[in-house]
């Protein structure tokens, strides 16, 4: 069993980026630039926009950070866009999800140029990821495919299953894993909570990627020997025993499942620090893209 571990696959990433941004540096351009746009005070987005904005201390990007009220009207927040939008400091800049009850989420991700969404979650760059062309792919799914990519994990004529269908992680890869090329060429099965006999399913699947938030969901008998797991769910599990008084558990029976995998990935540690690495790939990317 191999581990696929995201915590140095991230750091190798974000080491690659800087050395990137010292050569820019040295040639006196522009470094690339990401906003984060933060609505409110919810405690686990304040943490992870801090975790964003010193990543970009790491590489050497600048970053500015937008905060703005709980009270903050749709309106507001959209003239805040449409500034980030038109100012050509600003490479590539994020909404931190979730927003508050007053703001229409979707209008506000329609809003963002598709050219600065580094997040990837703008329907036109959905739309470009579905039909294979050149487009910001969004985070953990980007994460998820350059974990299969730097262990060398063979996906081709592969079964892959596909655990939720939200539009962050489990649709994008039901996508992406269907997709001509490397990491692709997988047959896909995508399940979500109205499938039916999913053990049938899951046990039949080369590699199984679980988004569904359910801790220990993925049990030792719903897989096969040598199955490949993407574990993607990140779960508070209350636990007297710890410091915190929680534990954060994946989807996964890790200490069971991991006895028959042939590769997988460890929560916390796995696909977790692989979405800031690649929201700073993004923002790499978007850099180009204003350039050109």
């Amino acid at each position: 069993m191999v581990l696929l571990d995201g915590k140095k696959i991230s750091n190798d990433i974000k080491n690659e980026i800087a050395e990137e941004v010292k050569k820019m540096k040295a040639n006196g351009e522009k470094v690339p630039h990401l906003a984060a746009v933060i609505v409110g005070n919810d405690g686990a987005s304040l943490t992870y926009v801090a975790s964003k904005v010193r990543a970009c201390e790491r590489v050497g990007f600048d970053s500015t950070m937008v905060r703005l009220s709980n009270t903050t009207s749709q309106v507001e927040l959209l003239d805040k866009i449409y500034e980030l939008n038109d100012n050509p400091d600003i490479d590539g800049f994020i909404i931190q999800l979730p927003l508050p009850k007053q703001i229409d989420t979707q209008k506000v991700l329609l809003a963002v140029n598709p050219d600065k969404d580094v997040d990837g979650f703008h329907p036109m760059n959905f739309g470009r990821m579905a039909l294979d062309m050149s487009t910001f792919i969004p985070a953990t799914p980007f994460g998820i495919l350059e974990l299969l990519d730097r262990y060398g994990v063979d996906t081709q004529g592969k079964h892959t299953v596909v655990i939720g269908r939200s539009h962050i992680v489990g649709r994008p890869m039901s996508i992406l894993m269907g997709r001509k090329g490397f990491p692709g060429n997988s047959t896909v099965t995508l399940t979500h909570s109205h499938t039916k006999n999913i053990t049938q399913i899951t046990s039949q699947a080369d590699i199984i990627i679980s988004a569904l938030g359910v801790p220990n969901f993925l049990k030792a008998e719903m897989v096969k020997d040598d199955v490949v797991i993407i574990d993607v769910g990140i779960t508070r599990v209350p636990d007297d025993s710890t410091e915190k008084g929680y534990r954060i558990t994946g989807d996964v029976d890790f200490e069971n499942v991991s006895k028959k995998a042939s590769f997988i990935t460890p929560v916390p540690g796995g696909v977790g620090p692989m979405t800031i690495a690649m929201l700073l790939k993004n923002t790499l990317l978007a850099r180009e893209r204003q350039m050109k």
